[in-house]
């Protein structure tokens, strides 16, 4: 596979390039990647081919592993970290892919402290300082408005200086308060969408489970940052600015 050249390349100092052929076929599926300029394109591919280089992927369940799976899962890994480098993702190796969603074992200590043991189906997870796990079908759907991807990468983003909780290594404390004050000012007046469009029985145009919590609502509206940009600019305009000011690049909407 394109895979194996390209991890047989660690250690050189440049990876080889991904093939013309595979390169557009991966693009032709995720219609949002032709918001980038030529450059910012040039740029990813050969942040793809490094990502290719670094990274291990294993299939589960059955699924086997292939070039364009490989290639479609760093595209979009690679586009939030376009202008922030790869060093971002360099405390971690492993990317596992299951064919389709799968069961995490959870426990929770309730007020008494006993512990309730149960399973959760999932589409995807980012395990701190371990691998990336997501569902090859739910991969596919990118482009649709829900990008399992960028959101699973984005807790990694999030997680470089602790928890997911939305708040992200920035360059100083006046930028922290600054992001911290916009994001949860923006996850409130969602969380009140949310609330009024269920006792309507209505829908909201972003995924309410950004509602979660803020970890969640960084990560949902990163996804439609890169996959709708428009609509954040719309719904909200200064968080759209201090997305574009993080991730090094405005989407054009």
């Amino acid at each position: 596979m394109i895979l194996d050249l390209i991890r047989r390349a660690l250690g050189k100092r440049e990876p080889p390039a991904i093939p013309d052929s595979l390169w557009q076929e991966t693009l032709a599926t995720l219609p949002f990647i032709a918001r980038l300029s030529a450059h910012e394109q040039s740029r990813l591919r050969e942040l793809s081919a490094r990502f290719l280089a670094e990274k291990e992927f294993t299939g589960v369940g059955g699924l086997v592993i292939d070039d364009r799976i490989c290639l479609t899962i760093a595209v979009q890994a690679c586009l939030p970290i376009l202008k922030l480098g790869l060093e971002w993702y360099d405390d971690w190796v492993g990317i596992i892919v299951y064919p389709d969603e799968f069961v995490i074992p959870r426990s929770i200590a309730d007020e008494d402290g006993i512990v309730h043991e149960y399973d959760e189906t999932a589409s995807g997870e980012a395990w701190a300082g371990g691998p990336v796990l997501v569902s090859w079908h739910d991969v596919q759907l990118a482009g649709t408005g829900y990008n399992v991807v960028i959101h699973e990468f984005v807790h990694k983003i999030d997680m470089r200086n602790g928890e997911a909780d939305g708040v992200p290594p920035l360059p100083d404390r006046a930028a922290t308060a600054r992001w911290q004050k916009t994001l949860l000012a923006a996850y409130e007046d969602f969380c009140n969408e949310v609330d009024a469009a269920d006792a309507h029985d209505e829908e909201t145009e972003i995924d309410p489970y950004a509602s979660e919590n803020p970890g969640e609502f960084f990560a949902v509206i990163a996804e439609t940052f890169f996959e709708n940009p428009g609509l954040v600019a719309h719904k909200y305009p200064a968080l759209f600015e201090e997305f574009s000011a993080f991730f090094g690049f405005m989407p054009t909407p």
